[in-house]
C-alpha cells in the first residue's frame, strides 16, 4: 500500500515540476511578442523621423520632381505616416521587409546570405571568451592575492579597455604584415573555390574534408577566422574572468564549502563540483548578455577584417539611408537578442534546480 502511495506522490510531483516548467515557458515566450513589437515600433518611428531621403538617395539629388513623386506613390512613401506604419506591421509579420534602396534585392535575401559569417564569428568568439574566461577567473579565486590573481586581473582590466578597432589593428600589423602568420581579412582564401552549401565556412570546409580529404578549405577558414574573434572576443573575456572570480570567491565562503573540505574530498572536486556550478548563475547572465551584445556591436571588427557579416552590411545600410536594409538588420538581430535571453532564463533551471521547483 505504501509503495503505491510513494509511487503516486512521486507521479504527482513529476507532473507539478513538468506543468510548473511549461507555464515557465509560456510565460516567457508570451514576453516576446510585446517585447518584439515595442522594438519593431520604435525602428519605424527613429528611422521615418531621421533626416535624408531614400527618394533621393535613390534617384540622385538632381532628380526631377515627377520622378521623385512617382517613386514614393510606388513605395508608399506619400501616404500618411500612420498608414505607412501599418503597412509596415503587415510586411513584418510576414517576414518580408522590402527591397533594398541600394542593390534592389530584397532584404531577407540579403540577411540570409550574411548573417552566418556574423553568427559563426560570434560563437567562435563567444567560445574562446568562455572558456578562458572562466578558467582565469576561477584560477584567480583560488590563488586569490597570489602574483597570478593579480596578473589576470590586471589582464582582465586591459582588455576592457583596449578599444576593438586599436587591437584588431595592432593584431594585423604583428601576425599578418610581420609574421606572415593569418590573413589580414576576409573569409577564404581566394585560391580556394568550392560551392558553400550551409554558409558556415566552417562547417562547410569539414563536409569539404568528408567529400574530398583535403583540408585546404577547412584551413583557411580557420585562419580568417582566429583575429577576428580574438579581438572581438577580448572584452567579454576580460568581463566573464572578473564576474567568474568575484562570483567564485562568494560561494568559496559559504558553510557547505567549508564541509566539503572538512570531508576530505579532492580540492579539484570541490572547486568544479561544487563551487563552479553555483558561481554560475550570474556569469551565464554576462554570458547571455554578451553574446548579444556581440551579435549586435561586430560592426567594427567586421570592418577592420572586411568580414562578410551583418554587421558591416549594416553600417553601409546606414550610410546609404537604405531604410529598409537598417529595419530588417535591426529587427532580425532584436529577435536573436531577445531569444538568447529566453535560453538563459531556460538554463537558470538546468544550472539551479531550485529556480525550477520554485
Amino acid at each position: 500500500m505504501w509503495s503505491g502511495y510513494w509511487l503516486a506522490y512521486a507521479a504527482d510531483k513529476t507532473f507539478s515540476l513538468e506543468y510548473t516548467m511549461y507555464r515557465f515557458i509560456l510565460k516567457r515566450l508570451g514576453l516576446l511578442i510585446p517585447t518584439l513589437f515595442g522594438v519593431i515600433t520604435l525602428v519605424f518611428f527613429m528611422l521615418a523621423l531621421s533626416p535624408g531621403d531614400p527618394v533621393r538617395v535613390m534617384l540622385g539629388e538632381r532628380a526631377n520632381k515627377e520622378a521623385v513623386e512617382n517613386l514614393k506613390a510606388e513605395m508608399g512613401l506619400d501616404k500618411p505616416m500612420s498608414e505607412q506604419y501599418v503597412l509596415y506591421l503587415k510586411r513584418v509579420v510576414q517576414f518580408d521587409f522590402g527591397k533594398s534602396i541600394k542593390t534592389g534585392a530584397d532584404v531577407i535575401d540579403e540577411i540570409g546570405a550574411r548573417f552566418p559569417a556574423t553568427i559563426e564569428l560570434t560563437l567562435f568568439a563567444m567560445f574562446l571568451a568562455i572558456v578562458a574566461g572562466v578558467f582565469i577567473g576561477v584560477i584567480s579565486a583560488t590563488k586569490r592575492y597570489s602574483f597570478i590573481d593579480y596578473a589576470s586581473m590586471f589582464g582582465a582590466l586591459f582588455g576592457v579597455s583596449m578599444p576593438v578597432f586599436w587591437l584588431g589593428l595592432v593584431l594585423i600589423i604583428i601576425f599578418s604584415v610581420n609574421l606572415n602568420l593569418l590573413p589580414t581579412g576576409g573569409r577564404m582564401d581566394i585560391r580556394y573555390y568550392f560551392t558553400p552549401i550551409t554558409n558556415f565556412y566552417i562547417i562547410d570546409g569539414f563536409i569539404h574534408f568528408f567529400k574530398t580529404g583535403s583540408l585546404n578549405v577547412l584551413g583557411s577558414a580557420l585562419s580568417h577566422i582566429i583575429l577576428p574573434a580574438v579581438t572581438l572576443g577580448t572584452i567579454p573575456l576580460a568581463i566573464i574572468a572578473r564576474i567568474t572570480r568575484s562570483s567564485m570567491l562568494e560561494v568559496l565562503k559559504q558553510d557547505y564549502i567549508k564541509t566539503a573540505r572538512a570531508t576530505g574530498m579532492p580540492e579539484r572536486k570541490v572547486i568544479f563540483k561544487y563551487a563552479l556550478r553555483n558561481a554560475l548563475l550570474p556569469v551565464v547572465t554576462v554570458i547571455g548578455l554578451q553574446f548579444g551584445m556581440l551579435l549586435s556591436g561586430a560592426i567594427l571588427t567586421e570592418t577592420i577584417f572586411a568580414w562578410p557579416g551583418i554587421g558591416k552590411w549594416l553600417y553601409h545600410a546606414i550610410e546609404a539611408r537604405d531604410f529598409p536594409a537598417v529595419q530588417g538588420g535591426i529587427i532580425v538581430i532584436s529577435v536573436c537578442f531577445v531569444l538568447i535571453n529566453l535560453f538563459v532564463d531556460l538554463l537558470y533551471t538546468v544550472i539551479n534546480p531550485k529556480i525550477r521547483t520554485e
